[in-house]
């Protein structure tokens, strides 16, 4: 069975791109072998690995021009395949992702600043849909705050917008960036990290629906 791979991907930086693909990784690696592609020019995602020593995934520096042959070697000898994709993606680059991976998830805060740029991200992949018209993608909250009515009425706004998004998002708490700091994903934060844990498996289950 070919690998399952996940794109994460934004124009906008400071939306949480690498947490959730690391995250990401960290939850699917307890499924199943999991490799992480780090495409970020600025090595975040191989920083993180680097420092947990063993505690996540195998991350792979990726470039960015020859992002889609990438992914599609890196299917073949794993299971799942996480993408920290390049800031701004240019449209060749873009179109790499949409044709390789199968899932792409664009992590946005909810800020009008990060709508507006989301919009802008969702209507690329659509556009450039053509090259694999079965395949989804999602937006996904970050940093939600209940009390905020901000992020109370986000779904309302990406409905409004037209843009579909996983109805679990990742709330602002300390675990992401604790687990950061510490060389680890909230899944090696045990009882700190089990309400970031339960989001991060509620938004694996939905991406791993066929």
């Amino acid at each position: 069975m070919a690998a399952l791979s996940i794109a994460v991907a934004n124009q906008k930086g400071g939306t949480g791109k690498t947490t959730l693909a690391v995250n990401l990784a960290a939850g699917l690696a307890r499924r199943g072998p999991t490799l992480l592609l780090d495409a970020d020019p600025q090595g975040t995602a191989s920083h993180w690995v680097r420092l947990a020593g063993g505690a996540l995934p195998q991350v792979v520096a990726a470039a960015g021009s020859v992002l889609g042959r990438e992914i599609a070697l890196a299917a073949e000898s794993t299971d799942y395949v996480v993408i920290d994709c390049p800031p701004h993606l240019d449209d060749a680059v873009l179109r790499q992702v949409w044709a390789a991976a199968d899932r792409v998830l664009v992590p946005v805060q909810p800020s009008p600043p990060d709508l507006w740029a989301c919009v802008a991200v969702m209507e690329r992949l659509q556009s450039a849909r053509a090259a694999r018209p079965g395949r989804k993608a999602w937006v996904v909250v970050n940093q939600l705050d209940t009390r905020s009515s901000l992020s109370r009425s986000v779904y309302d706004a990406l409905a409004a917008l037209g843009l579909p998004a996983l109805a679990h998002g990742l709330a602002r708490r300390a675990a992401w960036r604790v687990a950061a700091l510490e060389g680890t994903s909230v899944y090696g934060l045990g009882a700190r990290g089990a309400a970031a844990v339960r989001e991060m498996e509620g938004i694996i289950e939905e991406v791993l629906k066929p």
